[in-house]
């Protein structure tokens, strides 16, 4: 079959795959712990550079990463000002910004009923305005280097609808439609936009919210894979979204929760 040039688009809207040899700075938020730790030690470990965005103390973050891999960024990320100084620190420090995890949430199991409206709101705030606050101020980055990778971590609840959350599960879901929008708005400059959806895993946060009322070993009897999911699960997925070579990857949600929702 000849190939035409309408087949793999024009220089300006396709790069070429390239491996994953090229160093990036990348952006993680809730990188204190648990999935963000993972996930800024695998981007360290890729060769990129990595700033941490949290409230916590990222001291042990820094500790296994060192500072020519890793530089952390105190800020909350429903402060607009506090975001936009974080993102403007963390390009100055490594020069530029090319990739971001949207990986800050808070999923506190609450009754509908029993939901507070500031308890709606916080959650809100902190799942959707967060990575809204965040891609925004790191998109001027991405847009002058023409590359660019936003990774926003859901979670699998949006495919089961859990009766306790219900904002939470509103909140990803929001953030599902998000991801979607937001890569139709960034595809011609270079920018993918995806979500990754774990199911429950074992964090210390997930431990100190579900493992004591069995949640483990609840959510493990739903799946396919009968393992309890782990923050290590879900590195492969983060590198082949954020990797050169995934360009015509874009506005997609992969589920990746051992078989607990398939769609």
């Amino acid at each position: 079959m000849t190939e035409t040039p309408s087949m793999h688009g024009s220089p300006a809207t396709r790069e070429a795959p390239s491996g994953h040899g090229a160093r990036r700075v990348a952006l993680v938020t809730g990188a204190a712990g648990g999935l963000g730790r993972e996930f800024a030690a695998a981007l360290a470990a890729r060769g990129h550079r990595v700033a941490g965005l949290d409230l916590a103390d990222m001291s042990g973050t820094a500790e296994l990463l060192g500072p020519d891999r890793f530089h952390p960024v105190r800020a909350d990320v429903t402060d607009p000002e506090e975001v936009g100084a974080a993102v403007e620190e963390a390009a100055a420090r490594f020069g530029g910004l090319h990739i971001v995890v949207n990986n800050a949430g808070i999923y506190p199991p609450l009754p509908f009923e029993k939901t507070a409206l500031e308890d709606w709101r916080r959650i809100m705030r902190v799942n959707l305005d967060g990575p809204f606050l965040v891609t925004r101020a790191a998109l001027p980055h991405m847009r002058a280097a023409g590359w660019g990778r936003v990774v926003n971590i859901v979670s699998a609840v949006v495919f089961l609808g859990p009766p306790d959350l219900v904002a939470y599960t509103t909140s990803k879901a929001g953030l599902v439609g998000f991801t979607r929008a937001l890569a139709n708005a960034t595809g011609a400059q270079g920018i993918t936009v995806n979500a990754i959806a774990p199911g429950l895993t074992r964090t210390e946060t997930a431990a100190r919210t579900t493992g004591a009322d069995g949640g483990f070993e609840r959510v493990r009897g739903l799946q396919a894979v009968p393992a309890v999911e782990e923050p290590r699960d879900l590195v492969s997925t983060l590198l082949y979204v954020c990797d050169e070579g995934s360009g015509f990857l874009t506005g997609q949600t992969i589920n990746v929760d051992g078989g607990s929702a398939m769609h």
